[in-house]
């Protein structure tokens, strides 16, 4: 074989480190966007299931007069199909409950994420 033909056949050492080099710079730049939209996505759910939960505690006040002693009440008597994950701490046991001022109205007049930090505009998730 001719020596032409047979530097042909593959790719030189530069040019697959220029095609790694855009590979890793097009990854550089996508890599915090996609953390970006994730934290984004994950802090709308949060807002989501707060409003969600907020709204059968109500309704569970109105039914029965009192708040509900646990989050497992909501459960057990329908205003919710399961005790919501914190979608920040992965957990459903890591909410903060907020006792109503009345010890006689219940236990659980609202709940706050038990997650430490803060959001991506600087509000700790304990006071959403």
């Amino acid at each position: 074989m001719p020596l032409r033909h047979r530097q042909a056949l593959g790719f030189t050492l530069i040019e697959l480190m220029v095609v790694m080099v855009i590979v890793a710079l097009l990854i550089t730049l996508s890599a915090p966007l996609y953390f970006g939209s994730l934290q984004k996505s994950k802090e709308t759910v949060l807002l989501q299931t707060l409003a969600l939960t907020r709204d059968a505690l109500d309704k569970y006040y109105a039914d029965n007069g009192k708040y509900p002693d646990t989050l497992n009440a909501l459960v057990s008597m329908h205003y919710l199909r399961a005790v919501p994950v914190d979608p920040i701490t992965g957990s459903s046991s890591s909410w903060t409950t907020v006792s109503p001022e009345d010890a006689d109205k219940g236990l659980i007049y609202d709940i706050h994420s038990g997650a430490a930090g803060a959001g991506r505009h600087g509000k700790p998730f304990k006071d959403w």
